[in-house]
């Protein structure tokens, strides 16, 4: 089953995404924190993780960086999900090694089809 993570310090969001995920059959784990993800990331090694920009303690930018330098976990494909629809925080996001970038609200199906085509592409399909 496809692992995916959801790193948001919003529960609503989380179960929000949890909901759409499970419905599709994707196993959802979810962390509340920059530190919880990355140490979520390390242990359960997710296919993909949808990453909020804007968290306590450690951004989403942070947590991508750490992400992308380290050699076990720099190709997990990492969505940016965020509030934030900056042009400028979506073009840091694809320069640091995002592979996608959604605004919230979201559609649940462009959510879907981005996640789709991010696992295919990784899974060499």
């Amino acid at each position: 089953m496809t692992k995916i993570l959801i790193a948001d310090d919003k529960p609503e969001v989380v179960e929000l995404v949890r909901a759409i995920l499970e419905d599709e059959l994707y196993q959802v784990l979810a962390a509340s924190s920059g530190e919880v993800a990355l140490k979520r990331i390390r242990e359960e090694k997710p296919d993909l993780v949808l990453l909020d920009l804007e968290m306590p303690t450690m951004s989403g930018f942070e947590v991508l960086k750490k992400l992308k330098e380290n050699s076990l976990t720099e190709q997990i494909p990492v969505i940016m999900l965020t509030a934030g629809g900056r042009p400028a925080d979506k073009d840091e996001a694809r320069r640091r090694g995002a592979h996608d970038y959604v605004t919230k609200p979201f559609s649940p199906s462009d959510l879907l089809m981005k996640i789709h085509k991010i696992l295919t592409s990784a899974q060499g399909g």
